[in-house]
């Protein structure tokens, strides 16, 4: 436990916390930040084989948290006048559209960790990302769905479908589920609610199955960074949701859409031509 460590486990948890909410892809700039040897955690003394894998679902765990900090009231099913009825359906349909993705992802996790979890793939996914959202965006068709009540539970599956593509890591899970509510007719603040509500269910399973497959048992260090790891991520994540639902209120996705362009198109380079 030092310093080292310290700025190790805060550098990730910022950049989960950014990342995560934004349509960028959490995932993928964590196994690049992996890939840069100063801040790779696999080099920590202490640290335990298929740690960094347990330590990324961990911190996106933290991130949850903090979507149900800010959006509490509208997930609180309780009320001192019983059950509330809208907010029911909202997990219904956060619960139908989940299931595609836990289905996909159960069967193919471990494959999806072992052949894809690597710097080509995520500059790749990047890219393509990147060019359908300046795509989408450019066609400005109007929005027909502009409150999440009027979501029916077609549509709330259907986008869980699009979420099926964000195992493939680079692609982004806000990302992939706010690309499908869009073409199927949401708002831009629809579509990403409705990703902060899918991530719930999906991160708090993911984290369970990781800590079950890793074990419970860590050394000091592993705990410092994790503790570290996790405190930053739910700060920033803080700041980082309110962030993007005031930008999209005034602002279209094609910035995130160039952005995954020059980042994929960066890494690819460095990749190829001095790893």
């Amino acid at each position: 436990m030092n310093l080292l460590n310290f700025m190790i486990a805060v550098i990730y948890g910022i950049i989960q916390g950014i990342t995560e909410w934004l349509p960028i892809s959490s995932t993928g700039h964590l196994i690049l930040a992996n890939e840069i040897p100063f801040l790779n955690i696999n080099n920590v003394n202490g640290i335990s084989e298929g740690f960094f894998d347990m330590f990324l679902v961990v911190i996106q765990l933290a991130s949850i948290l903090a979507v149900i900090l800010i959006y509490f009231k509208k997930l609180n099913p309780l009320s001192k006048a019983g059950l509330k009825k809208d907010t029911l359906s909202l997990w219904y349909k956060v619960i139908v559209g989940v299931i595609p993705a836990a289905v996909i992802g159960l069967l193919f996790d471990d494959f999806i960790e072992e052949k894809m979890n690597n710097a080509y793939v995520v500059a790749t996914t990047l890219i393509i990302y990147g060019i359908f959202f300046i795509i989408i965006e450019s066609r400005n068709k109007k929005s027909s769905i502009n409150n999440i009540d009027s979501l029916s539970y077609k549509t709330a599956f259907l986008i869980g479908v699009f979420q099926i593509l964000a195992l493939i890591p680079g692609t982004s899970r806000s990302g992939s589920t706010i690309l499908g509510a869009t073409l199927l007719g949401t708002s831009r603040v629809v579509a990403a609610e409705f990703s902060f509500f899918l991530a719930i269910p999906v991160m708090f399973g993911a984290s369970f199955l990781k800590l079950l497959k890793y074990g419970f048992t860590f050394t000091q260090v592993e705990i410092f960074i994790l503790a570290v790891g996790f405190i930053t991520s739910f700060v920033v994540s803080l700041f980082a949701i309110k962030f993007l639902v005031s930008y999209i209120k005034k602002h279209s996705f094609k910035s995130f859409g160039y952005y995954r362009i020059i980042l994929g198109i960066i890494v690819l380079i460095y990749f190829l031509t001095v790893i």
